[in-house]
C-alpha cells in the first residue's frame, strides 16, 4: 500500500515548530510496516541546508497553473530512512526568510496544492491513501474529492493547532482556487476562506495529535470557532497522540551534554552543576532546578508562572531556567526576574537546540502549565531526559502526564486542572516536598524512566487507520 504525506516542514531539513519534528520522525516509523511504502510532499524551502541540497536527485520539471500565470515547479527526490522525500521547487514562492507570514502565503501555498497534484499525475503516483498536515495542506482533500481521476484516493487531515486554519480574502476563491462554485460556502468560515475547515468538511478521517485534545476541539472554548463543524465529523474522527524519536533525544548518547547518562541520578546532576557554573548560579546539586523551553505567549501558560513567581523564588529553595523567545512584554518580566534572583533565576532570550538538551539534561523539573496544548513534545523529551514535569491537565499533556499519588506509588509527574496561578504554586511546591522525600522521589523517577511515548504505538495506530480507509469502497463522507 503507498501512502504519500504531505506537510510544509519537516526535520531534518527545516522547521519552526512541532510539526517539523512529526513529520521528520512519524514516516520513519510507519515505514517500518512491511506493505506500506511511504513518501512525503514537501515544498523546497531555501532554508534547507546546502548539506541536504547537495544531495537531491532533480527528477524534472513541469508548469502549474496559477491565476493566468503559469509557474515552474521542480521536482527534487531524496530516500532517507526508508522514506522517500519529495520537494517541490519554486524560488519565487520558497526563496522567502520565513516559511510562514508573508503576504502572499495564500497563493504560495495554493500553488503548493496544485503542484502536490501535478507531482502525483506526473509522478504517476495514486496512493491508496493521502495524508494532509494542518491548514497549508487542507485544500488538498476538497480538490481530491473534486477530481475525476484522483477520487478513489482516501484523504486523512491531522489538526496540530486548530488555532492556526489559514484564513485568506473571500476573492482567492475565483482568483486562485478554481473550484466550481458548489464547493464555495464549504470553505467559508467568518466571511474568508478557511483552508483548515476546508479539510474539515472535505477529509474522509480527521485526527487530532491526542486524544485529549480530539474531544477538547469539539467545544466552544477550544474549538477555535470550528467545534460545531467537528462535532459533525465526530464518527470520522480520532486522537493519536504524538510520540518522540528516541534515538534522536536520548540522553546517554547526546554530544550537546557534557556528561551522558541514562538512569543515572548523579551522572544526570553533573550537567546540572555545570550549568549552575556557566550561567552563575549558586553552585549546589542539591537545589531542585526547573527549566522552561518554550515560545513565550500567553497560551503556554507564562502568566501564571509570572504570577507566582516572585512569591515562589522569595519562599524556596530553587532555580529556575527559562529558555525562549516570544512577546516582547513577557521576555522583559522575565529579565525582572532575572535582576532580582541572579543566583536563583536566569533566561535566554533565544532558542538554541543543543543549550535546550542541556537544560533538560540538567533540570530536575520541567514546567509546561498551558492553557491548552494539542499534544506536546517538550514533555516527552523532559521525560526522556529524565526531567519531571508539571503540567496543565490540558490536551496532550493530559494524556502523558499522570500526577503522582503518593499512596499507590503511581505517576511519571505533577499536573493541575484548573488554569489557576494557585494551583500551579501549590502543585510545584507539592512536587519540591517530594523532592526532598528519598523514597517518594525515586518512585517517581523510576516511573519517569518506565514511561515510554517512541512513536511505535502511535504508528501502529495510523497504520491501522491506513488499512482501514483503503478497504472502504467509495468516499466514506459526502
Amino acid at each position: 500500500m503507498d501512502v504519500v504525506m504531505v506537510a510544509s516542514e519537516s526535520t531534518p531539513f527545516f522547521k519552526t515548530g512541532g510539526l517539523a519534528d512529526v513529520i521528520g520522525s512519524l514516516p520513519n516509523e510507519i515505514a517500518n510496516a512491511v506493505d506500506i511504502n511511504v513518501s512525503v510532499i514537501l515544498p523546497k524551502h531555501s532554508a534547507m541546508p546546502l548539506a541536504w541540497q547537495e544531495q537531491l536527485e532533480f527528477i524534472g520539471s513541469f508548469q502549474v497553473n496559477v491565476q493566468w500565470r503559469q509557474q515552474y515547479c521542480g521536482i527534487f527526490k531524496l530516500a532517507l530512512s526508508g522514506v522517500t522525500y519529495i520537494f517541490i521547487d519554486n524560488e519565487y514562492y520558497f526563496k522567502r526568510d520565513s516559511l510562514y507570514g508573508q503576504f502572499d502565503d495564500a497563493e504560495r501555498y495554493v500553488f503548493f496544492t496544485h503542484a502536490v497534484l501535478s507531482t502525483l499525475h506526473n509522478l504517476q503516483l495514486k496512493p491508496a491513501v493521502l495524508h494532509c498536515h494542518d491548514w497549508q495542506t487542507g485544500l488538498l482533500p476538497v480538490y481530491i474529492k473534486a477530481s475525476y481521476d484522483l477520487n478513489s484516493i482516501k484523504t486523512i487531515f491531522t489538526i496540530h493547532n486548530l488555532r492556526y486554519q489559514g484564513n485568506f480574502p473571500l476573492s482567492i476563491f475565483h482568483e486562485l482556487i478554481h473550484l466550481d462554485e458548489a464547493y464555495f460556502n464549504s470553505l467559508i468560515m467568518d466571511e474568508q476562506i478557511n483552508f483548515l475547515k476546508a479539510a474539515l468538511v472535505h477529509a474522509d478521517w480527521v485526527t487530532t495529535v491526542s486524544p485529549t485534545y480530539a474531544n477538547e476541539v469539539k467545544s466552544t472554548y477550544f474549538g477555535e470557532g470550528l467545534n460545531e463543524i467537528l462535532l459533525t465529523r465526530e464518527s470520522a474522527m480520532t486522537g493519536i497522540l504524538n510520540g518522540i524519536n528516541n534515538n534522536e533525544f536520548n540522553p546517554a548518547t547526546d554530544p550537546a551534554l557534557p556528561f551522558n547518562y541514562l538512569n543515572q541520578p548523579d551522572q544526570k546532576r553533573l550537567n546540572k552543576q555545570t550549568l549552575q557554573h556557566q550561567l552563575n548560579l549558586t553552585t549546589d546539586v542539591s537545589i531542585p532546578m526547573f527549566t522552561i523551553i518554550t515560545r513565550l505567549v500567553p497560551e503556554k501558560g507564562i502568566p501564571l508562572i509570572l504570577h507566582i513567581l516572585d512569591e515562589l523564588l522569595e519562599s524556596e529553595n530553587i532555580q529556575l531556567l527559562v529558555l525562549g523567545t516570544g512577546e516582547h512584554e513577557l521576555e522583559e518580566a522575565f529579565c525582572f526576574f532575572k535582576q532580582k534572583y541572579p543566583n536563583k533565576f536566569h533566561i535566554e532570550r533565544t532558542f538554541n537546540e543543543d543549550l535546550a538538551r542541556l537544560y533538560y539534561a540538567a533540570s530536575d523539573f520541567f514546567l509546561m502549565p498551558s492553557q491548552f496544548e494539542p499534544c506536546g513534545l517538550s514533555q516527552l523529551i523532559a521525560l526522556r531526559y529524565e526531567s519531571v514535569p508539571i503540567v496543565r491537565e490540558t490536551g496532550g499533556l493530559n494524556d502523558t502526564i499522570n500526577s503522582y499519588n503518593e499512596f499507590t506509588g503511581e505517576g511519571n509527574g505533577f499536573s493541575f486542572t484548573n488554569y489557576n496561578a494557585h494551583d500551579l504554586l501549590y502543585t510545584i511546591r507539592r512536587a519540591i516536598y517530594f523532592y526532598w522525600n528519598k523514597e517518594h522521589w525515586q518512585k517517581i523517577l523510576q516511573n519517569v524512566y518506565q514511561s515510554d511515548f517512541s512513536w511505535k504505538e502511535s504508528a501502529k495506530e495510523y497504520v491501522n487507520l491506513y488499512r482501514t480507509l483503503a478497504s472502504k469502497q467509495g468516499a466514506l463522507v459526502t
